[in-house]
């Protein structure tokens, strides 16, 4: 199952819901998955014993069921970082309080000097430096469809320029959907890049924007570092619209 997995560079998540530990009839897994269209997929399927999960291999190469209520996904797994934990059980709890059909608690999601971490699936959509106030206010705008630059790390399908690009268009025009905002070209000149977005209305048509890498301030990025490091960042340097 994890080789195939990789093959069609699926993430593998362990999954619970949040609060005490509750048996919910038959254990159950999940692909989940966006196309290029906006189409959210999933394929539920159950399994009582360690053979039965072959079948999510077959189910990697299958078309999914569109319609199901997206998968929000908490990040709580303290082994890897204590911040996860500390951070991420109680905004769960707060979601899963709003949203009880929808959270779970989920192992590594990464950037651990991000927590609280969330993911929206099959949406594709990472948000980050969440509290239990902001993380309700972002997941309820999120299903609202308004997707905004506040608290987004970005989305499933692009690297990091082209996530600060998209999060700068947000920041600068407003909210917009998952799908509304496209990069359809991207070029680099050593620590400079060149980022084409097409928008959809009421957002401009398209926006150019013009970023440069550099490293971030020194600091301890998670709980557990045992130095102070610093990580890459991006900075903004031209927003233009045609």
């Amino acid at each position: 199952m994890l080789s195939a997995a990789g093959a069609a560079r699926a993430r593998v998540l362990l999954v619970r819901r949040p609060g005490p530990r509750r048996r919910e009839g038959q254990s159950r897994w999940a692909v989940l998955r966006h196309e290029d269209s906006g189409a959210y997929r999933q394929y539920w399927g159950t399994w009582g014993k360690d053979e039965d999960l072959a079948e999510i291999a077959r189910a990697l190469s299958l078309p999914g069921t569109l319609g199901y209520p997206p998968v929000v996904l908490v990040c709580t797994h303290s082994q890897h970082d204590q911040c996860c934990a500390v951070w991420g059980r109680p905004v769960g709890r707060a979601l899963s309080e709003r949203w009880p059909e929808l959270v779970w608690e989920c192992s590594h999601l990464g950037g651990d000097r991000f927590a609280a971490n969330v993911v929206v699936a099959p949406d594709g959509v990472y948000y980050g430096s969440l509290d239990v106030d902001s993380s309700v206010a972002t997941i309820e705008e999120h299903l609202a469809g308004r997707i905004s630059a506040e608290h987004l790390r970005g989305y499933t399908d692009l690297f990091p320029a082209q996530q600060t690009a998209v999060a700068a268009a947000l920041r600068r025009f407003g909210p917009a959907g998952r799908h509304d905002l496209r990069v359809v070209e991207t070029s680099r000149n050593g620590e400079h890049w060149r980022i084409r977005i097409i928008g959809s209305p009421p957002h401009p048509a398209r926006i150019d924007i013009e970023l440069r890498t550099q490293r971030g301030p020194r600091c301890r990025l998670t709980c557990r570092a045992p130095a102070m490091s610093s990580a890459v960042v991006y900075e903004v340097l031209s927003i233009r619209t045609v």
